[in-house]
């Protein structure tokens, strides 16, 4: 079955490790036909001071250039240059403007801050462990991430990893059926995809994103869905694809959709 993969990092974002031509030969070498790069878009220093959550504005230049270089020496795939962008809400201070992702054939939507606070972060994990913070945290996770999904001024195309705060393995008092209904009708009400994140399995929580239910939740909706591995280094490029693709059938999907450098969708029929 032909293989894709749309969402992957390199060493540029700080926290990943490997060059970018690496990830494509190693994509290349797995055949598969549609590899894409999806760097933390900058961040400013009030949110990454450390130059370590996002790719710093100084190189985005060579992230483009580098990801052009992959395309070109590796013609028989599709290689796409995309963005990883955090949905900040009230708390967004970076002059963004909708040209500013115009060469981008994918942007996938992230929330990845809960108020400020990097909440998936290994070194600010903490915050978890207060008396009734996981409450607290998926709640509001759940506000913010609706917000991203559902506003159709951003420019997000595929929303990423949905059901992050179970990273760690911290999960609500309250069931989370009714969290998945508002996320799947918020994340249609704009027409977007999501994706299945195979790397949740190597994590706490031990599952892909999204959790089955809530996968179950968008197929119900009609959203369409891609699979990435979220790969931070070229040995993750390949890992679990295929089972991405079998828990969307399990979920009661039959294609995997996939975004094109046109910036249209193709679907690939799941055997």
């Amino acid at each position: 079955m032909e293989l894709i993969n749309t969402h992957n990092h390199s060493r540029l974002c700080g926290h990943g490790e490997g060059e970018i031509g690496e990830y494509a030969a190693v994509a290349e070498a797995a055949g598969i036909t549609t590899l894409a790069f999806t760097e933390h878009f900058p961040l400013s220093p009030a949110f990454d001071p450390d130059r370590y959550l996002s790719v710093p504005a100084d190189l985005m230049d060579e992230y483009h250039a580098a990801v052009a270089q992959a395309a070109a020496d590796h013609p028989a795939m599709e290689v796409l240059c995309g963005v990883e962008l955090d949905y900040l809400g009230d708390l967004e201070d970076r002059p963004l403007a909708p040209e500013m992702f115009d060469r981008y054939a994918l942007v996938l939507g992230s929330v990845h801050f809960i108020d400020g606070w990097a909440f998936d972060d290994p070194a600010q994990r903490g915050r978890w462990e207060e008396p009734g913070a996981p409450d607290a945290i998926w709640r509001r996770y759940g506000e913010l991430w609706c917000q991203a999904a559902s506003d159709k001024s951003q420019p997000f195309t595929v929303m990423s990893h949905p059901d992050l705060p179970k990273k760690f393995a911290y999960y609500p008092t309250f069931g989370l059926q009714p969290f998945y209904e508002e996320m799947a009708e918020a994340v249609a009400s704009a027409g977007r995809m999501i994706e299945v994140n195979t790397s949740g399995a190597y994590y706490a929580c031990a599952e892909m994103f999204p959790a089955p239910g809530l996968l179950r939740a968008f197929c119900r909706a009609g959203v369409p869905a891609t699979v990435g591995t979220d790969a931070h280094t070229p040995a993750n490029v390949t890992r679990d694809i295929e089972r991405g693709y079998k828990a969307l059938y399990e979920a009661g999907y039959r294609v995997v959709t996939v975004p094109t450098s046109t910036k249209d969708r193709r679907r690939i029929t799941i055997e």
